[in-house]
């Protein structure tokens, strides 16, 4: 009989495989097989099986998994969002090959599919900060403040950091550990190569030989333990891996030791040394499992520093802010801040939180947020962000975003999200490792056998010294780490100079990508369109009741260029009347009735098709001035025309430079734009773009996008995610422009803070740097192991008499991921490109 269950909590392959297994092992099952996607799991059965058995089977079991009838509906999750507490919580582990996808866990560990040592992810929210007296320790409290016992000031207490380094702690304690008894060892079996050993002067062989295994006790059953803790589990669920290698060569190493110390007579001649002995290998052992511990020592310092842009956007936020309050000024901790609360930023200080000044003015410091080196001008309205640096001006602000709301902890959130999640090309190196450890296992058999049988005498030993070679310097973790070290970086690396990668597959497709489509208002030019002049083409309607009314029609709209005509009638004086009926017609214009007139402003067709008449000289006094590269909306009043808008937006100094960098990456550039045809043709003239498209609505750009795709283009779409949001979900690259949370950080794999087209430069060129990482990591990686494992197995021994030693494949292989590592790290010292 068969049935069919439902199964949570499986992530991976190794997760399916495990519960596949585990069903398999229930008396009265014939067959199991699990579906990872599906969550099922069809199980052929001698005899019906209770569920509450198989329940149980599970709980005893441990882990995270459950089984459920088939018709089981898991509750509802809560969405997540960019604040939510549950991948970033100050408990968030993960394994930095990610071989569960961007699972984490609750406690540090060793990863269950690949057994390497959990990371801690970095914290993205401002969690309380526990401030203590240097004098004191014993001294806690939650806001700064001065210590009770001798009077000094407080400080933050760096949990972060403490939890940060238990991983090095504890290998660094376990690697002393390891050096002091495996040194000795060494040394004594070392001493066999002087004539007379002096050693045995002292006392006969057999006790050194004892004390070689007394040493080599606590380095194998303490110090590195956890190594075949990992290789017995990788064994049970079958998720070979480098420890499966590590455990079989060392562990037969050492086996085979005590076996022939307690009975020395069970083997043949071949084995034994001239006075009768058999030869041990307590060194081997010992000096191998040290060098891993030594490398597992450098991964866990080199971890440190892939995180290192991610702690950086951490340390930009101050530990405490001057809150004013009834004109008094209080300090506080970060995290008491409220949403409506008064801060004062003083010269010099980080802005604690998102707002907008509220008194004074200043200049501030935004690179470590856009990239850009220049300091930005704040008055009066203006946003400011959390983590920015304030000029030589004190200045007041009002708190509007704060904790995880903050523009800097969703940075911070996406950069720790884009470095676990897997670029397509660590498929490639996934595919190699699923047959790596088989196939270096059986060439150590294989190494064995040709040893045994044609090897010089003694020919066992030979056998087996080069078997355990093969399999200690096998490296799959090398090849494992050689995608996701350069991704973690190169994020982190892009965050610094504004560009934040949602995934790694961005980051890949950007690299190849072949067609940029870009906009022309915000990206190109400065997105701050100013109105020239307003031209009135009735005699009932002055200049200034007609800036009135497109301010009033335009103050329900978000639009770039009714803004600009809401600030002209401001900078006028004139007052804003309400507005009933308003419609915004995507693409075209607006309407809406005010003091019982209906008012229409839009571009001309929009006009056209509401039956409005242009009279051919105003349609030729309004061509000749788009064809200046301004923008003219007509303005219709009850359905006759009654004037019209000229408004201008300066084209940014970078726009011509970073265009001409993009082609020469190999990008085709072309400019979309809702705007007229002699507008585009100006701006993209003066830009050096020979390729545009104009008078577009969203549905045009969508049907740009797929006609670019189905001639063979990969293409990157730039848009704010609303209006262009239908071509961004089609483009192979969805690239939001501008800043704040109106960037739709959420819906763009790419997000540009700065909001230009330089930030494009930006992108692309990290995206070639990190491939190029990868690319050279998994040369590395495999070149390695394609050198190693036959040198270990002796192909030099005929030609050149050269043989491996299973402690320097020891060495070799502990420092491959080692190089692999230090070689993503040079990405932080790469060079992306800045714009003036």
């Amino acid at each position: 009989m068969k049935h069919t269950y439902h199964i949570e909590g499986m992530s991976c392959n190794g997760c399916r495989a495990h519960v596949e297994s585990l069903l398999k092992k229930q008396e009265g099952v014939l067959e199991a097989r699990v579906d990872l996607e599906a969550k099922k799991a069809v199980v052929s059965m001698e005899h019906h099986i209770p569920l509450e058995t198989l329940q149980k089977a599970f709980e005893e079991e441990g882990g995270n998994y459950s089984i459920h009838p088939e018709n089981y509906t898991a509750p509802p999750q809560p969405k997540k969002q960019v604040s939510s507490e549950s991948s970033d919580s100050p408990g968030s582990w993960y394994c930095p090959m990610h071989c569960e996808g961007d699972k984490t866990y609750d406690q540090p560990g060793d990863c269950p599919v690949c057994g390497m040592d959990l990371v801690k992810q970095a914290v993205t929210s401002n969690t309380p900060v526990i401030y203590t007296c240097p004098m004191h320790p014993e001294v806690e409290q939650d806001g700064p403040g001065s210590c009770p016992i001798c009077g000094m000031d407080l400080v933050p207490k760096d949990a972060e950091a403490d939890a940060e380094d238990d991983t090095y702690t504890r290998l660094l304690k376990k690697f002393k550990v390891a050096v002091a008894f495996t040194l000795p060892v060494f040394l004594i079996a070392m001493s066999d190569m002087l004539h007379p050993n002096p050693l045995y002067n002292l006392m006969d062989r057999v006790y050194w030989d004892w004390l070689q295994l007394l040493l080599s006790i606590p380095v194998v059953f303490y110090a590195t333990w956890m190594f075949f803790e990992r290789a017995w589990r990788s064994l049970k669920y079958w998720n070979l891996n480098m420890f499966t290698l590590i455990g079989i060569g060392a562990g037969v190493a050492w086996i085979y030791s005590l076996v022939a110390l307690l009975f020395p007579d069970i083997f043949p001649d071949q084995f034994k040394t001239g006075d009768g002995t058999v030869h041990l290998y307590f060194e081997s052992a010992t000096v191998i499992l040290t060098l891993v511990l030594l490398g597992q020592l450098l991964e866990a310092r080199a971890h440190r520093k892939t995180n290192a842009a991610v702690k950086e956007l951490l340390q930009l936020t101050p530990n405490q802010a001057t809150r004013v309050v009834n004109g008094k000024e209080e300090i506080i901790a970060v995290s008491q801040i409220r949403t409506g609360d008064l801060l004062k930023v003083k010269p010099g200080e980080k802005i604690p939180v998102d707002g907008h000044v509220s008194e004074g003015n200043t200049v501030i410091d935004e690179s470590m947020i856009t990239g850009e080196p220049l300091g930005v001008e704040k008055h009066e309205g203006d946003p400011v962000k959390a983590g920015t640096v304030n000029g030589n001006r004190s200045f007041t602000m009002e708190a509007e975003k704060v904790g995880k709301d903050t523009l800097l902890a969703q940075i911070i959130h996406l950069v720790n999200e884009a470095s676990r999640s897997r670029a397509p090309i660590q498929n490639l190196a996934d595919r190699i490792s699923a047959w790596f450890v088989p196939i270096v296992v059986l060439t150590a058999l294989i190494t064995f056998a040709i040893w045994a049988i044609w090897g010089p005498e003694p020919s066992l030993s030979y056998a087996l010294i080069n078997a355990i070679a093969v399999l200690i310097i096998a490296c799959p973790c090398a090849l494992g780490l050689a995608t996701p070290m350069s991704v973690m970086v190169g994020v982190g690396k892009g965050a610094q100079s504004g560009v934040l990668v949602k995934n790694a597959e961005a980051l890949e497709k950007m690299a190849k990508a072949t067609v940029v489509l870009t906009d022309k208002t915000g990206t190109l030019t400065e997105g701050k369109p100013a109105v020239e002049k307003v031209v009135s083409t009735h005699p009932e309607y002055t200049e200034a009741s007609l800036a009135g009314m497109a301010a009033t029609i335009n103050s329900n709209s978000e639009h770039p260029l009714a803004d600009a005509m809401v600030t002209h009638a401001k900078e006028l004086h004139i007052p804003l009347k309400e507005v009933q009926d308003f419609e915004a017609v995507t693409g075209k214009g607006v309407r809406g009735v005010t003091d019982q007139a209906t008012i229409l402003l839009g571009n001309q067709n929009f006009l056209k098709e509401e039956g409005v008449a242009i009279s051919p000289g105003v349609a030729d006094e309004i061509a000749r001035i788009q064809k200046e590269g301004k923008t003219v909306p007509l303005m219709a009043i009850n359905g006759v025309l009654a004037g019209y808008v000229v408004i201008t937006d300066k084209i940014r100094k970078n726009s011509k430079n970073a265009i001409n960098t993009l082609q020469q990456h190999g990008l085709r550039v072309i400019m979309l734009t809702g705007d007229n045809a002699d507008t585009a043709k100006a701006v993209a003239s003066h830009i050096g773009i020979s390729d545009f498209r104009a008078g577009l609505l969203p549905e045009d750009k969508l049907k740009i996008v797929k006609d670019l795709q189905d001639q063979g283009e990969i293409v990157a779409m730039t848009g704010d995610g609303i209006n262009d949001a239908p071509a961004l979900a089609q483009s192979d690259i969805g690239i939001a422009m501008g800043t704040g949370t109106d960037v739709a950080i959420e819906s763009a794999q790419l997000t540009l803070l700065k909001g230009d087209i330089s930030g494009l430069v930006k992108a692309r060129m990290l995206s070639e740097k990190v491939m190029t990482n990868i690319k050279q990591n998994l040369f590395f990686a495999l070149i390695y192991n394609m050198i190693g494992v036959p040198v270990a197995a002796g192909v030099l021994y005929p030609f050149f008499g050269v043989l491996l030693s299973p402690m320097i494949a020891a060495l070799a292989m502990s420092f491959s991921s080692v190089s692999v590592i230090t070689n993503a790290l040079r990405l932080r010292s790469a060079q992306i490109k800045t714009l003036k």
